[in-house]
C-alpha cells in the first residue's frame, strides 16, 4: 500500500505543479495587458507633448510673418515658371531623340542566334 500512497502523492504534487504553471501563464499575461497599457498611456502623453511643441514653432516660425509666406509663394511660382519654361524648350529634342532611337534598327544578326539556329537545323 506504501507504492499506492507514493504514486497518488506524486499525482497530487504534479496537479498542484500544473496548478501553479497555469497562474502564472494567467499572471504573466495579465502584467503584459497591464504594461502595455501603461505604455500607450506613456506613448499618448509622449504624443500630445511633442504636437503640442510642435504646433508651438510652427506658429512662432511661419504664423507670425506674412511676408515670408508671400516670399515663399512668389519663389514657388517663379520656380514653377521657369520648369514650365524649360519643358517647353526641351520638349522638341527629346520626341526627335525618341523617334531617332524608335526609328533605329539595327539588321545585324547575333552570333548567338546564329550557332542556336545552325544547332537546332543538325538536330
Amino acid at each position: 500500500m506504501s507504492s499506492n500512497a507514493g504514486i497518488q502523492e506524486l499525482m497530487q504534487a504534479e496537479t498542484r505543479a500544473s496548478q501553479i504553471v497555469a497562474e502564472a501563464r494567467v499572471g504573466r499575461g495579465d502584467r503584459l495587458k497591464q504594461a502595455k497599457e501603461e505604455a500607450d498611456g506613456v506613448i499618448s502623453q509622449f504624443r500630445s507633448e511633442k504636437e503640442v511643441e510642435f504646433n508651438t514653432a510652427l506658429l512662432s516660425v511661419g504664423g507670425s510673418d506674412s511676408q515670408s509666406s508671400s516670399a515663399l509663394k512668389q519663389d514657388t511660382e517663379r520656380e514653377m515658371h521657369l520648369q514650365k519654361s524649360q519643358f517647353e524648350q526641351n520638349s522638341g529634342k527629346a520626341l526627335q531623340v525618341l523617334l531617332a532611337k524608335c526609328c533605329e534598327v539595327d539588321l545585324e544578326v547575333p552570333a548567338a542566334r546564329i550557332r542556336s539556329a545552325q544547332k537546332a537545323a543538325m538536330m
